[in-house]
């Protein structure tokens, strides 16, 4: 989603057409269908005048370029819009409802979603365990406490994650939710570098042809970019600081 991507509607046939650019967006280069948070309304500013679109990606308007991580993957990717379109009926809630929509979007993203995301999280720490045991790092107390340290953080995660979902389900993002990305973001970093000390010099060596990287490897590097995407861990901070715990504004240049 990008406010800056505007979208109007054809006179003639009523769909919407967008232009603009949507960064950072995931898995683009295999979707059918993508969201776009546009500005439809002119002259409206902030929060206000906002749609959410659902788009397409199978058209001339559209044209996708990865952004290659280092991992060799791409699994973010640039999308241009260039008077694309979409249908007049391709739009969630009302027109200028878009922030709205998008929030409690990210209640659910924040919400139900996490419990998959943990799975993953728990069979990567299970592997880096398993090595642990099988080449002595478990005897390490240091890596020991380190690993103890990061299934006491996957657990708080767990708990975190089932408060969120016996709260309100109104759309709202609540506390609970507002911390969650923070917390997983550095505690998926932590357990990057962990795998990188418990593989010792073998973290520095491809298992073989036609080298690619083992999964701790991938792990390792692409956590660095955990604490950036979908939010920096800064903006976290001060959503946390505002919203959740109503805190005064961070001054605004030009403020």
């Amino acid at each position: 989603a990008n406010v800056k991507t505007r979208a109007r509607q054809d006179p003639a046939s009523g769909d919407w057409l967008i232009k603009g650019q949507k960064v950072w967006t995931s898995l683009a280069h295999e979707a059918d269908w993508c969201f776009v948070l546009a500005r439809t309304e002119a002259g409206s500013v902030g929060h206000q005048g906002l749609s959410f679109l659902l788009v397409p990606m199978a058209q001339p308007g559209v044209l996708v370029r990865p952004i290659e991580q280092m991992t060799g993957t791409s699994e973010f990717n640039e999308v241009f819009f260039d008077d694309a379109r979409t249908a007049a009926q391709n739009i969630v809630g009302r027109p200028g409802e878009g922030w709205k929509i998008a929030m409690a979007l990210l209640g659910f993203e924040r919400g139900v979603s996490t419990l998959g995301q943990q799975m993953q999280f728990h069979n990567e720490l299970q592997r880096i365990i398993d090595i642990a045991r099988g080449n002595g790092a478990a005897r390490d107390p240091l890596l020991r406490q380190r690993l103890a340290e990061a299934w006491c953080g996957l657990r708080t995660m767990r708990y975190n994650s089932l408060r969120m979902l016996s709260g309100p389900q109104d759309g709202s993002l609540s506390r609970e939710a507002s911390i969650y990305k923070l917390f997983w973001s550095t505690w998926h970093a932590r357990l990057g570098k962990l795998a990188m000390d418990v593989l010792g010099a073998d973290a520095e060596l491809l298992p073989g042809a036609p080298y690619a990287l083992s999964p701790e490897q991938a792990l390792f590097l692409f956590s660095r970019a955990d604490m950036l995407y979908g939010g920096s861990n800064e903006i976290q901070r001060n959503i946390i600081a505002e919203r959740a715990l109503g805190m005064p504004r961070e001054p605004r240049a030009g403020s």
